[in-house]
Order: C-alpha cells, then sequence, then structure tokens
C-alpha cells in the first residue's frame, strides 16, 4: 500500500503487521521510507510519524543515496573480503562460478544468483575461521547458520548456535575475523557488558575500528 502525506511530503509505503505494538519507520536504500502499523492502529498514524520524523527521515534518505552512489560506482564489479571481482555475463549460465578474479554470472539481472553465490561461499569462509577462534579460546559451539539478516551481522544463541550474515563477504576480511571474534566472545559473555568488551579487546586489539567501518560502511554491503 502506497501513501503520501502533503504535510511531509514524503513518499511512503504502509505496511500492517500483527507483531508490531508500536508504530515503526524504516529507510532503505532501495525501497524508501516505509511505515509499520500495528494491526489496529488507524492510517492517520503513518502520516503523523512521517511528519514528526520528517528530519531524521531526510537524513536517513540523504545515506541512501550515498549509498546507491556507492553501489552504482562499482560497475560491473563485486567486492569480496577486500578484494574486487569483475562480473563477467554468460548466456544461458544459471550458476555463477568464480574464475580467479572473476565472476561468471547470468546474463541479465544477476543478483539472485550472485546471492547464492555468496550464501555458499559464507560458510566456506566463515566455518574455518569460526573454528579456529574458538579452538584457540577452549570454546565450542553448537552449529552454523548462514543467513541474510536486515538489521544483524551475527549473533550467538545461549546454546552456543551461531547465526552470521552472507553479506559479511562484502566487507574486508579484517571486519569478517572481527565479527567472528565478537560471536566467539558471546561464547563465554552473552551481553554487551564492559567484560564483554574487555574480552573482545584482549582477543581482537583494535576491534573499534573494525567495529566502526561496518557502522560507517554497513548500508553499502550489497549486491
Amino acid at each position: 500500500m502506497s501513501e503520501s502525506s502533503p504535510l511531509a511530503q514524503i513518499p511512503y509505503t504502509v505496511r500492517r503487521s500483527d507483531r508490531a505494538r508500536r508504530v515503526r519507520v524504516n529507510v532503505h536504500a532501495h525501497s524508501g521510507v516505509e511505515v509499520v502499523l500495528p494491526a489496529r492502529a488507524p492510517e492517520r498514524a503513518a502520516a503523523a510519524a512521517v511528519s514528526e520524523l520528517r528530519p531524521w527521515i531526510e537524513r536517513r534518505l540523504l545515506e541512501a543515496r550515498e549509498v546507491l552512489a556507492v553501489v552504482a560506482a562499482r560497475a560491473g564489479t563485486v567486492p569480496y573480503l577486500g578484494a574486487t571481482l569483475e562480473l563477467v555475463p554468460q548466456a544461458g549460465r544459471t550458476r555463477v562460478h568464480r574464475s580467479g578474479e572473476r565472476l561468471l554470472v547470468p546474463a541479465g539481472d544477476a543478483r539472485q544468483a550472485l546471492e547464492r553465490f555468496y550464501r555458499r561461499a559464507a560458510r566456506s569462509e566463515i566455518e574455518p575461521r569460526l573454528e579456529r577462534a574458538a579452538a584457540l579460546t577452549g570454546s565450542s559451539y553448537t552449529g552454523l547458520d548462514i543467513r541474510g539478516q536486515r538489521t544483524r551481522w551475527a549473533s550467538c544463541s545461549a546454546s552456543g548456535r551461531m547465526s552470521f550474515n552472507w553479506r559479511l563477504l562484502l566487507a574486508p576480511e579484517r571486519v569478517l575475523e572481527y565479527v567472528v571474534w565478537h560471536e566467539v566472545c558471546h561464547l563465554e559473555v552473552l551481553d554487551h557488558s564492559p567484560r564483554f568488551w574487555a574480552l573482545v579487546e584482549r582477543r581482537w586489539p583494535g576491534y573499534r575500528a573494525d567495529r566502526d567501518w561496518l557502522k560507517r560502511n554497513g548500508a553499502t554491503l550489497v549486491l
């Protein structure tokens, strides 16, 4: 459903959610402004939220335009753990194949095939790093999932099951290493208390630079 608020003059879409307990506004680089309404909230609540949050929304939209510019500037290439891989379209191809610094991809819109490639590669890149970090700390995890979360790069459950976002492969290798160590530290300390961050500092010195890089550039890690 699409709406437009004359007061805010910002186009937005409305999505109702049975799980939402309050009005929420999301700004996405590719799809624009989305207002999430609880199932029983009145329609006017969406316009009111957009009006109230207009300065914040405008800042996020500016950031979104900058993200799209970064992605557009790649011009036929994709990042892979700090390397730049050239995309080579091939008619009739359905599966992405890496050949040195080139990715052979389906002709046309190859994003879905590329995502499948990155998801496969994520397990092979992350699992050995995770195994090594766990072995060095004498800890163990119970499983590894590769996902495409919108708001999380990784997580560690109370049972020790790990989940990593495949889009981390679009970041520099050191950033991926930091996230792996971050989650391994959660095997000992589940929260983000000072004790946790002290543990991260001991095991991955200089982690702040990698954490800050991810905060600044995370939105550009898209295909």
